[in-house]
């Protein structure tokens, strides 16, 4: 994939939380196009393409808003980073990120985020007791943290229609997480907190997302892209 392809990427996870800790890994997101002609044969081009070490996601066009319009948290970051966390940023890139609000719905925003959360929540639990290795417990603080950043978020997007990606107080995260370490029920109590503030807020966005604006960006990403005869 060239980066004549890419519409739009940034660094995401931990480093655009403020969660960083020194050895935290950076992890990159991005959205590429296509050429539209490779859609017209027997098989369509690659939807994803992911890369370790580092650390980066690229989804197609199309597949990001797919993912967007049903309201996949990780995919939805992408259009709301600090300007200082984009690596590239195209116009239509700009245009995306200029449609972002139009992509969300009340039902989607809240099952998905609490239905990361929830996952995140049966992980820990799954885990058992405190006897496992350190790594381990690294691991399960990192879900700790997820779990109350997903939670956070999502509530915070659901109510205001809007989303801040770094968190307010980093060490609060660093402690909760230290707590769920030690005891995995600790995070109990905030995801019930956070599933009865969904249940008793009205939201600020719609009941469906609106896919007319996203479909038209679509289509003028297709364009923009294909080089079939006749094109400009």
């Amino acid at each position: 994939m060239t980066t004549e392809n890419i519409l739009l990427s940034g660094i995401v996870g931990s480093t655009a939380y403020g969660l960083a800790r020194e050895g935290s890994d950076v992890d990159r997101l991005g959205m590429f196009a296509a050429p539209t002609e490779d859609f017209h044969g027997l098989h369509g081009p690659k939807e994803s393409h992911v890369t370790t070490g580092p650390d980066s996601t690229l989804h197609e066009a199309a597949k990001w808003c797919r993912l967007a319009l049903r309201g996949n948290p990780t995919v939805i970051e992408l259009v709301w980073l600090p300007a200082e966390l984009y690596e590239v940023r195209t116009p239509l890139g700009d245009e995306l990120i200029g449609i972002r609000t139009t992509l969300l719905s009340a039902k989607r925003v809240r099952d998905a985020y609490l239905g990361y959360a929830t996952q995140q929540f049966k992980r820990l639990y799954d885990r058992g007791d405190t006897s496992f290795s350190a790594d381990s417990r690294r691991r399960t603080a990192k879900h700790a943290r997820h779990l109350r950043r997903l939670c956070h978020q999502g509530f915070e997007l659901y109510a205001t229609g809007g989303l801040n990606i770094r968190v307010e107080d980093p060490d609060e995260y660093h402690r909760f997480g230290e707590q769920v370490a030690a005891d995995a029920m600790a995070a109990l109590p905030l995801l019930k907190h956070y599933e009865a503030a969904f249940e008793e807020t009205r939201s600020a966005l719609p009941e469906q997302p609106d896919e007319a604006p996203a479909e038209a960006w679509l289509r003028r990403v297709r364009a923009h892209y294909w080089c079939g005869p006749g094109a400009s």
